[in-house]
């Protein structure tokens, strides 16, 4: 159908599918894990990686969660990355043992500046598209790199049409 508004396109994500999906990640993680100490600590990529961040720390039994805020998006329009809010760096060091959690790579300018942070962290998100899935250790889905994903945190219920007529 090509009369469909862009909006139309994307890849909806409820509330309830980004709780699976993200308590997915967690259970690939546990394997993951360092063998000696486990993850010990949880660095979220501010805003998107909070929700799975939270969910996959409350799974895996991980107390010790901080962020990392990297701007890189202007509305829709993605511009160079910055990072606007570190994590505590005397607790995260250099990642060791730390999972990086964010909802999606794009196209993985995001993590290329938390990976310079944070080189031997586990960076896991719950989706990926192709021109940034190599910037992630895991991740539970792929989609296009076309496909604009909206996350229930951008969404409002509201009534909406039938494709056809409802007589």
């Amino acid at each position: 159908m090509t009369d469909r508004l862009p909006h139309e396109r994307g890849f909806h994500v409820s509330w309830d599918q980004l709780h699976r999906d993200a308590r997915a990640l967690a259970w690939r993680l546990q394997s993951e894990a360092p063998d000696d100490t486990g993850w010990r600590a949880v660095v979220a990529i501010t805003r998107g990686g909070m929700a799975p961040a939270m969910i996959i720390a409350r799974e895996l039994d991980i107390r010790t969660v901080d962020t990392i805020s990297v701007k890189s998006y202007d509305h829709q329009n993605q511009s160079e990355a910055i990072v606007i809010k570190s994590p505590d760096m005397d607790l995260i060091g250099d990642g060791e043992g730390v999972l990086v959690i964010d909802d999606l790579v794009d196209t993985g300018k995001t993590l290329e500046i938390v990976r310079k942070h944070m080189p031997k962290a586990h960076v896991a998100t719950v989706y990926a598209k192709p021109m940034g899935r190599e910037m992630v250790d895991s991740f539970i889905t792929e989609v296009s790199q076309d496909t604009w994903i909206f996350f229930p945190w951008d969404l409002a219920l509201q009534y909406v049409e039938p494709y056809r007529g409802s007589g």
